[in-house]
């Protein structure tokens, strides 16, 4: 190969792909989580997003990595979902685990919130539950979650305000209403 020529013949594939993955996957990782049941599930979906990356990364053309990644991981997740539902995993949900508490009812508390806010976010349509995985979930921005979707920003913005208020409104039907400040 030629050194003088651009960045995509210049660089080996596991070059290229350190410089534009490899940053990434605690990224991916985070928007894995929200895709599954499990730890382990979101690490097997990850590890394929990688693979299918690896793959690929001699057609890349390293602009927006996180974007092109995170469209390998949606369509990975597709497929996965097509092949049949993977078996539940019984572990609990990663807030509570990280959580440190003494006050078993804090604890309990905080677990059946978490439960009660990601049953909302499941029980919205597809198009509005995507965009707030992505988003609230996994931490993504706007125009992070809009390239992933292959949707306009403004999309992006309009369902994930409608996709939280849906979410909102199942929490106040579960009596999970939002706390009301005293005026002082």
């Amino acid at each position: 190969m030629d050194q003088g020529s651009t960045a995509t013949t210049s660089e080996s594939d596991a070059e290229r792909f350190d410089r534009y993955v490899t940053p990434e996957i605690a990224t991916l990782l985070r928007v894995a989580r929200t895709f599954t049941s499990s730890r382990s599930d979101a690490e097997d979906l990850v590890q394929e997003t990688l693979l299918r990356a690896y793959r690929a990364i001699h057609d890349f053309d390293g602009e927006h990595a996180r974007a092109w990644l995170l469209t390998i991981m949606r369509n990975a997740n597709i497929n996965r979902a097509r092949r049949g539902p993977a078996a539940d995993s019984l572990d609990e949900p990663e807030s509570v685990q990280e959580r440190s508490t003494s006050d078993p009812a804090i604890l309990a508390e905080r677990s059946e919130f978490d439960d009660a806010v990601h049953d909302a976010a499941d029980d919205l349509p597809a198009k509005f539950r995507d965009v707030l995985n992505l988003v609230d979930f996994g931490g993504l921005s706007y125009a992070d979650a809009a390239a992933a979707l292959d949707v306009p920003i403004g999309t992006v913005m309009s369902r994930l305000h409608r996709g939280r208020r849906r979410v909102k409104d199942n929490l106040v039907a579960r009596g999970f209403a939002p706390r009301k400040v005293a005026a002082s």
